[in-house]
């Protein structure tokens, strides 16, 4: 079993120092001008993001995602007219270092509210972030990794604790930039981080005594779950879900399901599941659905991120053995 030493960037310690924000308002001519309706317009890259925007924003803000239902994130590329879109918006939000070609389409924007989720926690490096895309890899080096050759893991939304920090400065961004509606923000922003609060209750009391700790899963979007939790991811891929696993990272994880007891390969909902079900085929195990949470579709186990975690949960809780 491989042992992760993750690797700590620098953070940011002020939400309202990292997002650059100017004095744009929802509320002025010049706002309802630029996002073209009367409320807060903001672009998000992918569904956390346009999840956290719409639970501190509610009926202030109009949320649009770049990222469309049932599209896999790392592969979006911006269309013009999208950069047209982020003109006409009050703010971005999105989080730099997962998509290369929304970071590039933000960074050259005229936006004086660019919020970048990236700098409202701290990333690590959970190892396996060497598989990823060119691009995702050399702007990660580039602007967070201290150790040459990796890249830092962004799928901070999967630990509720991460998210709530994140969640917390996208509030005050909002606050800042839109300062008549910034009560309901702050309002909103404490009911959300209470829930996200309570979801880390449950892992933590549902994952606490468990017959096995280690889990498979198709590609290496669970590291900061696992470390959250006490447990060991094992990825077949790396971070891009399209890379293909070599011979001998399957005989590995073959005999390593043996040696710790794993029971379930886990695939995802935007992706093919023709490796996980090739390696379950192979080592004699069950497969099952651990979500992601990169986009909503008619096949995920739940409406929204509160649904589908509760079905990670469930879902970790039977291959895991808890008691």
């Amino acid at each position: 079993m491989n042992v992760r030493r993750p690797h700590i960037s620098g953070i940011a310690l002020a939400a309202v120092t990292a997002v650059g924000i100017g004095t744009l308002t929802a509320c002025s001519s010049d706002s309802a001008a630029a996002g073209n309706t009367d409320k807060f317009d903001v672009v998000a890259s992918f569904y956390p993001m346009a999840f956290l925007a719409e639970q501190i924003g509610k009926d202030h803000v109009k949320v649009t995602s770049l990222t469309e239902p049932g599209q896999e994130p790392h592969d979006l590329e911006i269309s013009a007219r999208q950069r047209a879109q982020l003109e006409d918006s009050d703010a971005a939000l999105y989080l730099k270092g997962l998509q290369p070609s929304v970071d590039e389409a933000i960074g050259q924007s005229g936006l004086d509210t660019k919020i970048d989720a990236a700098t409202l926690t701290e990333l690590e490096d959970h190892g396996d972030v060497e598989h990823d895309h060119e691009g995702e890899e050399a702007h990660a080096e580039e602007s967070h990794s201290e150790e040459e050759g990796h890249a830092l893991d962004p799928h901070v939304w999967l630990d509720p604790v991460k998210y709530a920090e994140i969640a917390k400065g996208v509030g005050a961004a909002f606050e800042k930039a839109d300062p008549d509606h910034a009560a309901d923000y702050k309002k909103n922003t404490e009911a959300l981080v209470k829930r996200l609060g309570a979801l880390n209750t449950e892992f933590t009391d549902g994952l606490k005594d468990t017959r096995s700790k280690v889990f498979f899963t198709n590609h290496s979007a669970f590291g900061y779950l696992a470390e959250r939790y006490g447990l060991t991811q094992e990825a077949i891929t790396g971070v891009d879900p399209d890379s293909e696993p070599s011979p001998a990272r399957m005989k590995e994880l073959q005999k390593e399901a043996r040696a710790d007891g794993v029971t379930t390969v886990f695939y995802e909902t935007l992706v093919s599941d023709k490796t996980a079900k090739t390696l379950a085929d192979d080592a004699g195990l069950k497969t099952d659905v651990l979500d992601p949470l990169e986009g909503i579709t008619d096949k995920s186990k739940g409406d929204d991120y509160f649904g589908v975690m509760e079905a990670n949960l469930a879902a970790l809780k039977t291959a895991l053995g808890a008691k």
